[in-house]
């Protein structure tokens, strides 16, 4: 499930593209004008932006050229919705930052599609491939864990903590990133939050929970050669 914010003055077609996007089984949220899509993001960050182009006292490309510009949204993927079909058109919102462009009107089939295969671009975790290292596999698609065959029960929060450590491998992700990419950026949720889950994690995971490493000063990684000092 991704977590959608819907920036569409027109609130009935606004509305038709959220409930598109849960009945698809995503979070979708709605935005009218652009100071209204920028504290939205400001409060939680999304999985991906469907941005109209014309807004209330402001443009679509406006909007994605600051998010491009700010460190917090530079890779926030945007898909612009517009009634302008010119190709210097869909040059110019490429050009300003959106990562794909859709002509109104436009099928819920294939908005769908550039949806998914925007988040499939940005964020392996959202697949429902299975995904494994070393004895450790996780299946999004029955919610199942298992290490080394039998099966382990996690919480909700460990559960995607862990789908996207798998998806990443070898990789160090610092608290705030974890926060950002498992928890939406959810800006009143402290750092510490994760060592809780961190620990919840290790103790689900039993003989993998070495697989999962303090890297001091820097945040956790998930790694199949397991060193003891790294544990925290």
């Amino acid at each position: 499930m991704a977590h959608i914010l819907v920036v569409e003055d027109e609130s009935a077609i606004a509305e038709l593209i959220a409930l598109n996007l849960r009945h698809a089984g995503h979070e979708a949220v709605t935005a009218i004008d652009g100071e209204s899509a920028l504290e939205a993001v400001r409060e939680r960050l999304p999985d991906l932006v469907v941005l109209d182009w014309m807004l209330p006292g402001t443009t679509g490309i406006l909007l994605a050229r600051q998010w491009r510009a700010e460190a917090r949204t530079k890779t926030l993927p945007i898909l612009m919705l517009t009634a302008r079909a010119d190709e210097r058109d869909l040059v110019h919102g490429l050009d300003a930052g959106a990562d794909d462009y859709l002509t109104k009107p436009f099928s819920t089939a294939e908005l769908l599609a550039r949806v998914r295969a925007l988040l499939r671009r940005r964020s392996p975790q959202t697949s429902d491939q299975p995904v494994a290292v070393g004895e450790l596999a996780l299946d999004p698609a029955t919610m199942r864990v298992t290490v080394a065959g039998s099966e382990v029960k996690l919480g909700p929060t460990e559960f995607r903590l862990l789908r996207f450590l798998l998806a990443h491998p070898e990789r160090v992700h610092s608290r705030s990133h974890l926060l950002d990419r498992v928890w939406g950026d959810h800006v009143f949720i402290e750092e510490r939050t994760v060592d809780v889950h961190i620990k919840r994690l290790r103790e689900a995971l039993g003989a993998a929970a070495a697989m999962v490493e303090t890297v001091r000063g820097a945040g956790y990684r998930l790694t199949q050669s397991v060193s003891a000092t790294n544990r925290a």
